[in-house]
């Protein structure tokens, strides 16, 4: 791939002279992966360029009031490159270069914002704007400020065309050593906030004579000049000394008046670890999370905070450590991601992955057949919810209910017309990603064809049933995992991975999931009321039953009535237990709801991490929960979330002092739903789903 990048004539490529376009185009050339093919032209009298891949377009007539400098320039780079075939042509910050190449040179084009579109010739206008729309392959923003002032007067909906890519920094090792510095960088000019700077610093100066103020930046134009024996006027420095210069400061500002369209001094001076203080203007906020925003722009205000900072030395280093810690915006992942947008103007490559939303098959049962009983267990439905509430598209298939609802009379299936049904479906849909659960459905040959269809397509199975080896169960379990395991790209299941390595069961990229909860299924609190039961217990002989199983019997039942004959004065109520058949839906909650503990026992020995799905019924229901403490999920929740047990024993004498201790029971219920909903919600769940999908190293708790 051949990349054309053309920077304004007056944007200097030089490290004596390189400001914020500049230094933006080299940092993420860099990284590019197509940085052998990528040249970058511009305008400049020295020679110290920034890369080697750097080529002058030479102007005549730079300063002529009687000729177009701009006509000029893209008349002379049109003769260099119209023989080049370059596959994508960069422009930025100037819409009427793009209207001159246009014309001449049939490439791609990619047009760069770095400031307010509304101020540039040849976007001024919403009819100007709308036609590089239509025209642009892609347009670029340095900040969502710049975007929205683009889609002044235009339909946001055409934003599909648009990206935001933010500048960005290198991370460093560790913070320096600080001097106690105040750093102003940029134009010294009352658009830049420097008489603001200037009033508030002396008054600094005069009350703290061990510290020192510094002013880097230059202006031709008339402007404000300090006078202080503690302040020293450093001019124009090159990029790298600025940065320097800032390692070593405990304090910056940008009390900007303009409207910046980003403010890279403050992503710079916040990852730093400076003590970074702005106005809240432009793009400003957009730059880093840890910082301190002017209420009011005035030098007093400014005299203020600088003043805070300087007496809090703990607030100080706290804004520091965080800034340096947390920096929002990162040259390499933002460079990747450059690199995806070249890509998806000449390959066969996903917009929808590109832009971070996706389109989603997500295969399950949804219970057609059961009347959708099974809706507050579901974890397919909730993946759905978490994946909408995402941003994402998600198409929802039920395999059972398709077939079931297409098999005629000679027929007790018809997999082989779901088949064809998926994929006529992938063919029109184009998913990014399919993600089923439970269903031996989907032949070996048709996640092939989908395949074939999309090379980009991604492909996850979701298992929630228990693999633990002392269920005889989960040996068929794990025949269902293992039937797609090699040809998915990614497997998730509820038991700790670590469990199936003991068993020396190997599956590639195996990655643990905890049961979720959603904001609209797990809806009650009783936390906080006083229900009429003590203990609550659900259990079923498999959710596709709606009774018991007569003569079934299994670890659980001879644990619960164990279990009643200990308690004292407990008023339990179980279903699925003794002749009391199981409840579903919003039965189920009728009863949840009525008592103010639960208990979760689950199928098997207690296993690393497993927990049967009534686990996020009880404690996103704010029910106080009780847990074998071999399940260790003390992993994710404290003593003061949940109730650990060592065995029946401990667990009776703990039921018994909650029934008594009603306050701490409250307590302890109330902070387990808290806890549950941060770490464990459909939100982050399924963006965990989805990243760990897309190869991200990232963690679910």
């Amino acid at each position: 791939m051949k990349i054309a990048t053309i920077l304004p004539y007056k944007e200097n490529y030089t490290f004596s002279k390189a400001q914020a376009a500049a230094i933006w185009v080299c940092d993420f050339f860099k990284f590019s992966k197509f940085k052998d093919t990528n040249f970058i032209f511009g305008n400049t009298s020295t020679k110290d360029f920034l890369t080697k891949n750097y080529l002058n377009i030479n102007i005549s007539n730079l300063k002529s009031k009687l000729s177009s400098t701009t006509k000029e320039y893209c008349k002379n780079i049109i003769s260099k490159i119209k023989k080049e075939n370059f596959d994508i042509i960069e422009i930025h910050n100037r819409p009427l270069i793009f209207n001159y190449l246009k014309k001449e040179i049939n490439s791609k084009y990619i047009l760069y914002f770095h400031n307010d579109p509304l101020s540039m010739n040849g976007s001024k206008s919403s009819k100007e704007r709308l036609n590089l729309l239509i025209n642009l392959d892609k347009i670029i923003f340095v900040s969502k400020w710049v975007q929205d002032r683009f889609f002044i007067d235009l339909d946001k909906k055409l934003s599909d065309k648009t990206e935001i890519v933010y500048p960005s920094i290198h991370k460093v090792k560790k913070i320096n050593k600080k001097e106690k510095k105040i750093i102003f960088v940029g134009k010294l000019n009352i658009s830049k906030g420097y008489d603001i700077y200037k009033e508030s610093i002396l008054k600094i100066l005069d009350e703290f004579n061990d510290w020192k103020a510094y002013s880097i930046g230059d202006e031709d134009r008339e402007r404000p000049t300090i006078n202080h024996n503690n302040h020293q006027e450093l001019g124009f420095l090159k990029h790298k000394e600025v940065l320097n210069f800032l390692n070593r400061s405990e304090i910056a500002v940008v009390p900007s008046r303009w409207e910046e369209p980003f403010g890279r001094t403050a992503l710079e001076s916040s990852s730093r670890a400076c003590a970074t203080i702005i106005s809240n203007r432009g793009g400003l906020p957009e730059t880093t999370n840890h910082c301190i925003i002017l209420k009011k722009l005035n030098s007093q205000e400014l005299y203020k905070e600088i003043k805070k900072l300087i007496l809090n030395v703990k607030l100080r280093k706290k804004i520091q450590y965080n800034g340096f810690k947390n920096i929002k915006h990162l040259v390499k992942a933002n460079s990747d991601f450059i690199d995806k947008i070249r890509e998806s103007l000449l390959q066969s490559f996903s917009l929808n992955y590109l832009r971070n939303k996706l389109r989603i098959i997500n295969i399950y049962n949804t219970g057609q057949k059961n009347f959708h009983r099974l809706y507050n267990i579901s974890l397919g439905k909730k993946f759905t919810n978490g994946f909408i509430r995402n941003g994402h598209d998600v198409l929802e298939i039920s395999d059972r209910d398709f077939i079931r609802q297409n098999r005629n009379i000679f027929q007790t299936k018809n997999i082989s017309k779901f088949q064809d049904y998926l994929v006529n479906t992938s063919k029109n849909y184009n998913p990014d990603l399919i993600f089923f659960g439970h269903t031996q459905n989907i032949y070996a040959e048709t996640i092939k064809e989908f395949k074939n269809l999309n090379e980009n397509l991604i492909i996850s199975q979701w298992n929630e049933d228990p693999v633990m080896k002392s269920l005889n169960y989960s040996k068929k379990n794990i025949e269902n995992i293992n039937k797609y395991s090699d040809i998915v790209d990614h497997n998730f299941i509820t038991t700790n991975p670590s469990v199936l390595k003991k068993q020396k069961i190997n599956i590639k990229n195996l990655h643990f999931l905890f049961i979720p909860v959603d904001k609209n299924i797990e809806c009650f609190n009783v936390s906080n009321k006083k229900p009429i039961k003590d203990l609550f217990y659900a259990m079923s002989h498999g959710v596709n039953r709606a009774t018991l199983k007569k003569g079934k019997n299994d670890s659980r039942i001879h644990f619960l009535n164990n279990l009643i004959k200990k308690l004292e004065n407990i008023d339990y109520d179980f279903y699925g237990f003794q002749n009391k058949e199981p409840i579903w839906g919003n039965d189920f909650y009728k009863a949840l709801i009525n008592s103010k503990m639960g208990l979760n026992l689950s199928r098997g020995l207690p296993t690393k991490h497993y927990s049967s799905n009534r686990i996020a019924s009880l404690m996103g229901n704010g029910l106080l929960t009780f847990v074998d403490k071999k399940t260790q999920l003390n992993d994710m929740f404290n003593r003061n979330e949940i109730v650990m047990y060592d065995n029946i024993i401990d667990l009776t004498n703990k039921i018994n002092f909650y029934k008594k201790n009603d306050h701490l029971r409250s307590k302890i219920a109330s902070a387990g739903r808290k806890k549950y909903f941060k770490l464990f919600n459909e939100l982050k769940t399924t963006k965990y789903i989805i990243d760990k999908s897309l190869g991200k190293d990232v963690t679910l708790y």
